[in-house]
């Protein structure tokens, strides 16, 4: 099975100008947990992606007022992605080695045309055993870094 029979397809997106309420507001409308973050919305080169948890760690959490910020200031990158035509089980590593719990799709130019939720796998796979594997390896805690 392909990443493009799992995916959801043409996600919507912000750009690293957008505000975090923008990014907020698509996250409760469409119950997800994560926005996309491209060059502009006409080019859709990928360069981030937000998250929830990259509004409350990086800006709540440092008691900053999340209005008005723009996403540049939160959103992550690099951005670990994958192709397209692509294997889910390749999309599976993605998520287990990087312990992520979505990963864009793009194109060959890097423009966004997907995105890959663990929600997406467990609908269409029916694969309860790699499911079960991908839970556990992303929820794997991160050994403390020295320093």
């Amino acid at each position: 099975m392909q990443v493009r029979e799992v995916m959801t397809p043409d996600p919507v997106a912000c750009t690293p100008d957008d505000r975090v309420e923008t990014a907020a507001k698509i996250m409760m409308d469409r119950d997800c947990g994560a926005v996309p973050i491209v060059d502009t919305q006409d080019c859709r080169h990928l360069v981030g992606i937000v998250t929830d948890r990259d509004i409350v760690m990086r800006l709540i959490a440092r008691q900053r007022n999340p209005i008005g910020v723009p996403l540049r200031e939160c959103m992550t990158t690099p951005v670990f992605t994958v192709r397209p035509d692509d294997s889910v089980e390749e999309v599976v590593r993605v998520m287990e080695e990087k312990q992520v719990r979505r990963v864009p799709v793009v194109d060959n130019g890097n423009v966004l045309v997907g995105i890959v939720a663990m929600a997406d796998l467990a609908r269409l796979t029916g694969d309860e055993e790699m499911l079960s594997e991908v839970i556990e390896e992303v929820s794997e805690p991160v050994s403390a870094m020295a320093g």
